[in-house]
């Protein structure tokens, strides 16, 4: 079962990254970014497409073409975006990656789905809250993925779920620098159980 579920490993390192990627696969989370801000995200990238096939893997804050490019020679096939740049989304997909930008404006998320996004990351999630994606999907073509990053979790997944979120990105709530691949794997059990619950 493939959850709409993202971890985002903002900070982890290349020496780290299989091990935890491999306790999130464990847990059932098989949708990985890491944040172009963290130590040598392409390494950390390449050393993860190379040990685990099939899962969606590649880099969050991406926020210019030469990182797009970066990510698709290691073979990276996801491109998460804090913004919504249309130069981005477009090259991105012409690679034939995934393309999740973050939107807070219907005008952004109009603009981002024009240009060919595969989905929208509603970010920061805690301003826009459960009621700004409610208002907004009312106005969105059907159909439209929306992730919510950045104020969901565990203890309101229920409520974004039933404001319409079809997914969510999770960072600090399932790794931060230093922490285990086995913290990670306690992390993203919990994270999933909790997931599962909402959308039963």
């Amino acid at each position: 079962m493939s959850r709409n579920l993202i971890a985002i490993l903002r900070g982890i390192t290349p020496p780290e990254a299989v091990d935890v990627t491999a306790a999130l696969l464990d847990a059932g989370i098989d949708k990985i970014e890491v944040p172009m801000n963290s130590p040598d995200p392409i390494d950390s990238i390449a050393a993860m497409v190379k040990s685990f096939e099939g899962v969606l893997i590649g880099a969050g804050t991406v926020l210019d073409m030469a990182q797009v490019e970066a990510v698709a020679n290691v073979g990276g096939t996801l491109i998460v975006s804090p913004n919504c740049d249309v130069e981005v989304i477009k090259r991105t997909k012409d690679l034939g990656l995934q393309s999740w930008p973050g939107v807070f404006t219907p005008t952004e998320a109009f603009a981002a789905l024009k240009a060919g996004a595969d989905g929208l990351k509603l970010f920061p999630g805690s301003m826009a809250g459960p009621s700004g994606l409610q208002a907004m999907r009312a106005i969105l073509p059907f159909g439209t993925q929306v992730y919510a990053v950045g104020g969901a979790g565990s203890e309101n997944f229920d409520t974004w779920v039933n404001a319409s979120a079809d997914g969510f990105g999770i960072g600090s709530a399932i790794y931060k620098p230093g922490m285990s691949a086995a913290d990670v794997g306690a992390r993203a059990v919990d994270i999933v159980a909790a997931y599962d619950a909402a959308i039963a």
